[in-house]
C-alpha cells in the first residue's frame, strides 16, 4: 500500500466527518430556534385564546370591535282554556330577503350524479309559489333593486312567512336567499274566543284582552349570545361564544270552555241576524263557583286577521257593554225588600198600567192594562213598573241605593278584564222625582253585563256572591301553578230570602209572557226579562229601539248555570222577547253539554199574580 495515499485517504475521511458533525449541529441548533419560535407562539396562543380569553372579550365587546351577537327568543306563553286546548301559542315567522348581486342561473346535481343548469326563471317560479306570489312578482322586486341601486346585496322578498314556507324555501337551496327569524303569535281557533284572548301588535305588544291583562305571566324573557369574530369575513372564533339564555314566559288557563264558547258564538250570530240587531252576547256563569264558561259575542274578532274586523267588535261587548238594565233587575228590588221585612211574595199593591205619583213622577208599564191588585210575585211575572214603583215606596232611597251597591252597581269593574266598564248611579241624596221610582225598575243607573249576571249568581247560589273569575291559574316556565285570585265569596242575602226570590223567578219563567219561548223539556227554567231604553245623544232616548237583554238560571230548583243573552237594538221583535230565543237554545245545549240532570219541569209552588 502506498502510505501517501492512504494518509490522503485518511485525511479526506476525517475532513467528511468534521463537515458531517458541523452540519448536523446547525440542523440541530436551527430545529431548536424553530422549536423555541413555535412554543412561543404556542405559548402566546394559549394566552389569547385559553388564559385572558374572558379579558380579550370582554375588550371587544368592551369597544364593539369584530362582535358578533343573537338573539335567543323566549316563547311566549299559550293561552288555553278550562280543559287545556290552545287558544293562543307562540310561533316563529321568518322575513325573506334576496340577495341581487348574486342572482343567477345555479349549477345543480341529481341524485344519479348527472350536472343540469337551473336556471333564474325556474327559480322563480319554485320561489314565488311557496311565498303565494306570481314568478313575475319576484323578479321584479330583483329586477327594481338592480335599476335602483345596482350595488345593493338585500331586497325583501316577504314578511312573516310560516315555518312550513321557510322549511320549504330552505329545500330549495338557493344560496342567496336570507331569513330573518321573529316571534309571532297564533291563535288556532281563530275567532272562537278572540274578542276575549285579545292580540298583539306587530311588534309583538299585547293590545287587549287576556294578551294585555296576564302579560306579566305570558312575556317571556330573550336570551342572547354573543362572540367575537376573526378574519376579514367576520368569521365567529371558537370558544369565544358568551351566552344567557332566554326564559319562556307562562301558560295562562281561563275558565272559558271553548267547545261551549263556540256553539254561543254559532248560536248568537244565528240570532242576531234574525232579529235583525246591531250587535248580541252570551254569557254562562256557573253558579257555584262563579267562573265563566262562555262569554261570547257577534260581531267578532279573528285576532289571526284583526284588521278585517269592525274596530268596534275588537273588544268584548260583554264587558264593554254599559246599559240600564231595565226589568232584569227587578228582582234584585224584591230581594230587597223581603230582607228588609217589609214585603213577601204575596204582599201586594193597587197598580194600573199608568199613574202619576204625588211627587209629580209619571210611570207606565209596557202594556194597557186594567187597575190590578199585584202581588209582588204577579208584579214581577208581568213586569209592571208601576207596581214595582209602589213596593219600593217601602224603603227609603238611601236603604234602596245601599242594596244596589251591595248587588254591585257602581262599584267598579266585577271581573278586571282590559276595557270594562264600572256602571253608575248616583249617591241617594241627588235621586229627583223620578229617579225615585225609576231606580226600583232598573232605570236611571247603569250597569255592565257581568253585573247583571253576578246579581243572579248571588240570588241563585242561595244569597251568597262569588265572585265572578275569567282566569283559572297562570303555570311557570318552571311548572309552578299560581292560582288567580278571584276574591272572597260574600253573603249578600240569607238564604230564606234567595229561595224566596228564585221561587218568585221560577213563577216569571213558568207563567210570564215569554214562558213558551224559553222553555227546556224535563227542566223548570227561573228567568226575567229586561228592555233599555237607548240614549239619543242629546238627552233623550230613541224611539221604538232598545237593548234587551234576559237572563236566567237552571234547573230552577238546584240552580247550575246563570245565563244571559243581549240585543243591542233587533227590529224584528224590538222587545226583550226578542231574546228568548236565544236563551232557550243556550240553555238546552249548556243542560246537555254538562249533563245536568233533569227534575222538575214545574214550580213545586205555583204564586199568584193577583191577590
Amino acid at each position: 500500500m502506498n502510505p501517501t495515499a492512504s494518509r490522503q485517504s485518511g485525511t479526506a475521511t476525517t475532513a467528511r466527518g468534521t463537515m458531517s458533525r458541523s452540519s448536523r449541529r446547525r440542523t440541530m441548533v436551527a430545529a431548536g430556534a424553530v422549536l423555541v419560535i413555535l412554543s412561543g407562539f404556542v405559548l402566546r396562543l394559549i394566552d389569547i385564546q385559553v388564559v385572558h380569553a374572558d379579558d380579550h372579550i370582554a375588550d371587544s365587546i368592551s369597544t364593539g370591535n369584530m362582535v358578533g351577537s343573537e338573539t335567543l327568543w323566549g316563547n311566549r306563553g299559550a293561552i288555553v282554556d278550562a280543559n287545556g286546548t290552545v287558544l293562543a301559542s307562540s310561533t316563529m315567522r321568518y322575513d325573506v330577503a334576496i340577495d341581487p348581486t348574486l342572482v343567477g342561473d345555479i349549477k345543480r346535481e341529481t341524485e344519479d350524479g348527472e350536472s343540469y343548469t337551473q336556471t333564474w326563471d325556474e327559480q322563480a317560479e319554485l320561489i314565488a309559489q311557496i311565498l303565494g306570489q306570481d314568478s313575475a312578482e319576484v323578479k321584479q322586486i330583483v329586477a327594481d333593486k338592480k335599476a335602483n341601486e345596482p350595488d345593493s346585496q338585500w331586497a325583501q322578498l316577504a314578511k312573516s312567512v310560516s315555518t312550513a314556507q321557510y322549511q320549504a324555501l330552505r329545500e330549495l337551496a338557493v344560496p342567496y336567499l336570507t331569513y330573518e327569524s321573529n316571534p309571532s303569535r297564533e291563535y288556532p281557533n281563530g275567532a272562537v274566543a278572540g274578542t276575549l284572548v285579545g292580540f298583539e301588535s306587530n311588534d309583538g305588544d299585547p293590545l287587549a284582552g287576556i294578551e294585555l291583562a296576564e302579560d306579566s305571566c305570558l312575556e317571556a324573557t330573550n336570551g342572547e349570545e354573543t362572540y367575537a369574530k376573526g378574519g376579514a369575513g367576520g368569521v365567529r372564533i371558537p370558544g369565544t361564544e358568551k351566552v344567557t339564555p332566554a326564559v319562556d314566559g307562562g301558560q295562562v288557563q281561563l275558565t272559558i270552555d271553548s267547545d261551549l264558547q263556540w256553539y254561543m258564538e254559532q248560536m248568537i250570530a244565528e240570532e242576531t241576524e234574525n232579529q235583525q240587531a246591531i250587535a248580541g252576547t252570551v254569557t254562562v256563569v256557573d253558579v257555584k263557583t262563579g267562573q265563566i264558561r262562555a262569554a261570547a259575542q257577534y260581531p267578532s274578532m279573528d285576532p289571526n286577521d284583526v284588521l278585517s274586523s269592525d274596530p268596534n267588535y275588537r273588544k268584548s261587548l260583554v264587558f264593554s257593554e254599559v246599559f240600564e238594565p231595565g226589568s232584569t233587575f227587578k228582582p234584585v228590588t224584591a230581594a230587597m225588600l223581603i230582607e228588609e221585612g217589609v214585603a213577601t211574595p204575596l204582599s201586594s199593591v193597587s197598580a194600573s198600567s199608568s199613574e202619576t205619583f204625588p211627587n209629580g213622577a209619571k210611570v207606565g208599564d209596557s202594556f194597557v192594562h186594567p187597575t190590578y191588585e199585584y202581588t209582588l210575585a204577579g208584579a214581577l211575572m208581568d213586569s209592571s213598573n208601576v207596581a214595582l214603583s209602589k213596593f219600593g215606596e217601602l224603603l227609603s232611597d238611601e236603604q234602596r241605593h245601599d242594596w244596589l251597591t251591595r248587588f254591585g252597581i257602581g262599584g267598579g269593574a266585577t271581573v278586571g278584564f282590559p276595557g270594562e266598564e264600572n256602571g253608575w248611579i248616583a249617591a241617594a241624596d241627588t235621586w229627583d222625582n223620578q229617579t225615585h221610582y225609576a231606580t226600583t225598575f232598573g232605570q236611571a243607573f247603569t250597569a255592565t253585563i257581568p253585573q247583571v249576571v253576578s246579581a243572579y249568581q248571588t240570588i241563585a247560589n242561595g244569597g251568597v256572591k262569588v265572585p265572578l273569575s275569567l282566569i283559572e291559574s297562570c303555570t311557570t316556565a318552571d311548572g309552578d301553578v299560581v292560582k288567580a285570585d278571584a276574591g272572597e265569596s260574600e253573603r249578600i242575602i240569607s238564604e230564606d230570602t234567595a229561595e224566596q226570590v228564585r221561587l218568585m223567578l221560577e213563577n216569571v219563567g213558568f207563567q210570564g209572557p215569554v214562558a213558551e219561548q224559553i222553555k227546556v223539556p224535563g227542566y223548570s227554567i227561573a228567568a226575567k226579562t229586561g228592555t233599555a231604553q237607548k240614549t239619543n245623544g242629546s238627552g233623550g232616548y230613541k224611539a221604538g229601539l232598545y237593548f234587551t237583554s234576559i237572563v236566567g238560571f237552571a234547573p230552577a230548583d238546584d240552580p247550575q248555570y246563570v245565563v244571559m243573552i243581549t240585543l243591542d237594538e233587533p227590529k224584528r221583535v224590538t222587545s226583550s222577547a226578542a231574546t228568548a230565543p236565544a236563551l232557550q237554545k243556550a240553555m238546552t245545549y249548556v243542560l246537555q253539554s254538562y249533563r245536568v240532570m233533569p227534575g222538575a219541569s214545574e214550580p213545586e209552588t205555583k204564586l199568584p199574580k193577583f191577590k
